[in-house]
């Protein structure tokens, strides 16, 4: 039986352009489309109603973003929401 290495690998640094979602759907060139206003299920991340979350387009399909997420701009032009915790750890402001 061979024995796997397991190789360490650090993330290139990369300059991303990011928002903080606000609820309301203020999103600058960011294709977001708020959940439906009529919704009343309370999300299990951040315990808020569905009408104020958004619905942001990625390369994988849909996903929900919560009042307080970042929406990131990928290196390909691409858009993604981030929990504020993990963003806080992967990045950093720049001049």
């Amino acid at each position: 039986m061979a024995t796997e290495i397991i190789m360490r690998y650090r993330k290139k640094p990369v300059v991303i352009e990011a928002v903080k979602f606000d609820g309301v759907g203020a999103m600058p060139e960011v294709e977001l489309s708020m959940l439906d206003s009529d919704s009343e299920w309370v999300c299990d991340h951040c315990g808020k109603l569905a009408r104020t979350h958004g619905n942001v387009k990625t390369l994988e399909g849909y996903h929900i973003a919560c009042p307080g997420d970042y929406i990131i701009r990928g290196v390909k032009g691409e858009h993604y929401p981030c929990k504020p915790d993990i963003f806080d750890m992967t990045y950093e402001a720049v001049d």
